[in-house]
């Protein structure tokens, strides 16, 4: 990964060619690691948008749902048969 000329860190500038080996190791990893945080919030962006979409789907289905089940009428229900007399 190529380092900027110049890094600042809380506040204070520093040149980069004049970072230690591991110093600029370690500034290496922190953008990559930056890098890295940066694409998975993108990817959950992403995936909130998706579930969104699915939820609204779900959403108009079960209104469909429900309007289908209003508009249909319902059979009316046969009257009861008496109940049988107990022989006591």
């Amino acid at each position: 990964m190529n380092l900027p000329e110049y890094v600042t860190i809380n506040g204070t500038s520093y040149a980069s060619a004049k970072l230690s080996t591991e110093a600029k190791a370690q500034l290496a990893s922190v953008q990559a690691t930056d890098a890295e945080i940066a694409r998975l919030q993108q990817q959950m962006a992403i995936m909130q948008t998706a579930r969104n979409t699915y939820f609204n789907a779900l959403l108009a289905a079960l209104k469909t749902k429900e309007k289908t089940a209003e508009e249909k009428p319902k059979k009316p229900r046969a009257p009861r048969k008496p109940k049988a007399a107990v022989a006591a």
